[in-house]
């Protein structure tokens, strides 16, 4: 989504309307009086969040009359707003970790690798229709880019490499890199790509720029 930089909460009209929409939907005329604004200019802003997708207008019948026109956030909207899954996610592997120990982590884990990769094979059929191992990744570094990894793949003297450029458990990764990086990370690639032997390069949550492994082919 593109402008997401004017966007910052409490930063600009767009933002002060994202704010007042977290409480509910909202008339133009409502926003205006809330924001010390001319209505003319907020319905330009609206305008412009809804071609963005983060804003959508629907109509409310409120007694005698003709409905009127509110806006609220569309999930995509609500997203733009902070969030810290990693807390509860950090706090629930290691509450796991403690009533059960690494072992049982590591299956959970595992398994759950295997269900994001069943769902995203599911929206690639590709993923599942081609053996060869090169297309395979090729269409892995596609779905993952898709995630938000913005990943690629890279050849360089013959061996490919698959790069992500941004990590989306990143927090959780920081604290257990193990479970994300080598368990999970790992489980999710053979799953996609195929056979093959994954050379950990550098990753985000050991300091690096980018998640940069080498992908070792191997014959089917």
């Amino acid at each position: 989504m593109g402008g997401a930089a004017e966007l910052l909460l409490g930063e600009g009209t767009k933002g002060k309307i994202l704010e007042e929409l977290t409480s509910g939907p909202r008339t133009a005329g409502e926003l205006s009086s809330r924001l010390g604004i001319q209505e003319s200019a907020i319905r330009t802003h609206l305008e412009s969040l809804v071609k963005r997708g983060i804003v959508v207008p629907s109509f409310h019948r409120e007694g005698i009359g003709r409905p009127r026109k509110r806006f609220q956030l569309t999930r995509e909207g609500e997203e733009l707003f902070p969030r810290h899954y990693e807390l509860l996610l950090n706090s629930l592997i290691d509450a796991v970790l403690e009533q059960s120990g690494e072992g049982y982590l590591t299956l959970l884990f595992q398994r759950a690798a295997d269900q994001l990769a069943d769902r995203l094979t599911e929206e690639l059929p590709a993923l599942s229709q081609t053996t060869d191992l090169r297309e395979r990744l090729r269409l892995t570094a596609v779905v993952l880019d898709r995630l938000g990894q913005r990943a690629e793949v890279v050849e360089r003297n013959g061996v490919p490499q698959l790069i992500r450029h941004n990590c989306i458990f990143r927090a959780t990764a920081v604290s257990h890199a193990h479970l994300i990086c080598e368990v999970f990370d790992r489980r999710l690639l053979e799953r996609l790509i195929g056979p093959m032997d994954l050379e950990m390069g550098t990753a985000i949550s050991h300091g690096g720029v980018a998640c940069q492994h080498l992908i070792h082919l191997n014959a089917v």
